[in-house]
């Protein structure tokens, strides 16, 4: 096992999946190349790039044409590869100054990692779909699980995925479908999980004692933007033992006073 969060790759024909039910197919096409562009920690080739998304070559082609004239994708014609390009972050400067969150998560997570010496996130809630990260904080001092701003994960993983499925509101036949497709360490039965579902419901916290990753202990807050609505989620990874020692009721406490915080100040 890495110290790296798993980060969530595409399930395989999820884009035709998705391209079938858009109605925008050519967006869905090059927001899946955005991501898996995104993802690579190398340039990609056109052939590697249409394989991955299970796309035409031409089809492809085309796609990465137009977002290299758009200054959203790089290609170097030695190469004959394809990377982002900076007019990506243009986009998401403009979305993190308009974004309350990240200004207000920021002071809590430091806060709270420095306290406990701990790796925190601040995520974002894109319904049962995914979760995204736009906010962390690392003490420094213990064992670091690495995930940037802007990993994705599946909506339903993990600790903050036991938030969204107790205050989420979503239909449970959906939920349990989705349960079905997560990838654990050491995953949990369904029973297990609605179980402890709603022992979150109750505590106003989620817990993952080594499920999502052996041997790591994660803890989920949610916060509200409206009080209808669950939109962001306070996140806190450290390794299991660590915790108990360092005191994992005072975490708890530490995380639900931010998270209860953070909700009022977005709620105004």
């Amino acid at each position: 096992m890495t110290n790296e969060m798993k980060a969530a790759s595409p399930m395989k024909g999820d884009l035709a999946k998705t391209i079938k039910e858009s109605k925008a197919p050519a967006i869905s096409r090059a927001a899946a190349v955005l991501r898996l562009l995104g993802k690579s920690d190398v340039p990609l080739g056109l052939q590697t790039i249409a394989r991955t998304l299970e796309l035409v070559p031409s089809t492809c082609l085309y796609v990465l044409r137009a977002l290299v004239a758009e200054e959203f994708v790089s290609f170097d014609p030695d190469t004959k590869r394809y990377a982002l390009e900076a007019g990506v972050l243009t986009l998401a400067r403009h979305w993190l100054r308009r974004n309350q969150f990240t200004d207000y998560a920021q002071p809590a997570l430091n806060s709270v990692s420095q306290q406990f010496d701990v790796t925190m996130l601040g995520v974002h809630i894109v319904g049962l779909d995914h979760i995204i990260v736009v906010a962390t904080s690392q003490s420094g001092n213990n064992f670091q699980i690495s995930a940037q701003i802007g990993s994705r994960f599946p909506a339903l993983i993990s600790a903050t995925g036991r938030c969204i499925a107790a205050f989420g509101d979503y239909d449970e036949a959906e939920i349990e479908a989705r349960f079905k497709t997560l990838r654990w360490d050491e995953p949990p039965t369904l029973d297990e999980w609605k179980a402890q579902v709603e022992q979150t419901r109750q505590q106003g916290f989620a817990i993952d004692s080594s499920n999502y990753i052996s041997g790591v202990t994660v803890l989920a807050a949610p916060v509200w933007k409206s009080r209808d609505k669950l939109s962001h989620a306070l996140v806190a990874i450290g390794i299991g033992s660590a915790l108990k020692r360092n005191g994992l009721p005072e975490l708890q406490d530490a995380l639900l006073a931010a998270s209860q915080d953070l909700t009022n100040k977005l709620c105004g």
